[in-house]
């Protein structure tokens, strides 16, 4: 069978594929259909927490499928209840919570913008440049790459985009008009930039003096990528709404939104989702909290994250600008395009992201041990050594 040429003739096309056909998956390794082993760092896209074929996830999924697959919200269900709860204990601030679930980090960010605009009365929402939210109408319009944007416009009416960390621009644009102000505690897709802690607290100000909403995107840093259960610990700023996905359920497809308890429950109707809340997708993310809690991969994180970027801070070459991320979660900014650095990674063995047109992104599984990471560094090393020639160059580093 090849592969290569049934998905070219067949699949949509929006994907920009690597010459490279998976198969096979565990832990931190992935094999392609020759055998080739690969150091997976791109974590299925940030998914894979837990690595691949995690033993706890795949046991929960298999017990499950035995008992209930589908279970929709209209009725109760037993795994549903629970992971609402374990939820409930792991979300920040003390606060009591409320929480919708459903299927997709982008669709969670949906859930937060509509609870938002009814929660206020409101339609505007701001948002910051290089932000990613994802793809659907809505996320889309509070995500800032034009590339992305241009062909589906119009979008969502009501959305503004202002500086990332820029607090001036910030006490100009948020007003009695303003619904919600909606940030990555750590930008991913725009490039790991972190968010100066000073920036999301006066978010957080202005957001209260206003009557706005803040709104907390952790699709890619919740569940422990950052070295906490979510990104806003290290700030100390508890948002209103926070929306979740990507490594929840450790591959499993899921999606929830948190918001406060006591703006009580949504009307009935207001929003739904077929699938959100499936017994299947519950048990998964169980799972993996469970085993987060029990294997304290979330400290190791933190601590493991700290080494891998002493370690990159040693690599001593002229096409690297800055190291920055949290946890994790690690971007590599350099002087030069990264795909052709991304290339020669996959030639060495290691599978790594793009960060916009100039940063290589690492989101590993949280599994993952120092030697690993000792070879992705030194897979980069020589990638960066045995490519003095790349081009075209790149000056600024802001996207």
């Amino acid at each position: 069978m090849d592969i290569r040429a049934i998905e070219s003739r067949y699949a949509s096309g929006v994907y920009p594929k690597r010459d490279l056909v998976l198969v096979r998956g565990e832990g931190v390794y992935v094999w392609d259909e020759e055998g080739r082993c690969y150091l997976d760092a791109t974590g299925g896209q940030g998914v894979a927490l837990l690595g691949h074929n995690p033993p706890a996830v795949r046991a929960a999924l298999q017990e499950q499928m035995d008992r209930l697959m589908i279970c929709p919200e209209i009725f109760y269900n037993d795994r549903r209840a629970q992971l609402l709860e374990a939820l409930q204990s792991i979300l920040p601030g003390g606060r009591a919570w409320r929480i919708f679930l459903c299927n997709s980090g982008a669709e969670a960010v949906e859930a937060a913008i509509k609870f938002a605009r009814w929660r206020t009365g409101r339609a505007e929402i701001i948002a910051a440049r290089r932000a990613f939210h994802g793809r659907t109408m809505g996320a889309l319009s509070a995500t800032w790459n034009p590339t992305y944007r241009q062909p589906f416009e119009p979008l969502v009416p009501g959305f503004r985009h202002i500086p990332f960390n820029d607090i001036a621009a910030l006490e100009v644009a948020v007003g009695p008009q303003t619904a919600a102000v909606i940030l990555e505690p750590v930008q991913g897709e725009g490039g790991v930039w972190p968010a100066d802690p000073a920036f999301l607290r006066a978010a957080r100000e202005q957001c209260d003096h206003h009557g706005a909403l803040l709104i907390f995107d952790e699709v890619q840093t919740g569940f422990g990528r950052t070295g906490r259960w979510f990104a806003a610990e290290h700030y100390g700023v508890l948002p209103d709404l926070i929306a979740m996905g990507k490594g929840m359920a450790g591959g499993f497809p899921i999606g929830a939104t948190a918001f406060p308890a006591d703006w009580g429950p949504l009307p009935a109707g207001a929003h739904g989702s077929t699938f959100g809340g499936n017994p299947m997708a519950c048990v998964a993310a169980l799972a993996v909290i469970e085993t987060l809690h029990r294997e304290r991969l979330i400290e190791r994180a933190a601590r493991l994250g700290a080494l891998f970027q002493d370690r990159l801070h040693r690599i001593r070459s002229p096409l690297v600008r800055e190291i920055r991320g949290l946890g994790l979660m690690v971007g590599v900014a350099l002087r030069a395009r990264a795909t052709p650095i991304l290339r020669r990674l996959m030639a060495e063995g290691v599978l790594a992201l793009p960060a916009g047109p100039d940063v290589i992104r690492f989101l590993p599984p949280l599994i993952i041990e120092p030697e690993h990471l000792e070879q992705i560094a030194a897979a980069l090393e020589r990638a960066l050594a045995e490519a003095p020639a790349l081009v075209p160059q790149m000056e600024g580093g802001e996207g």
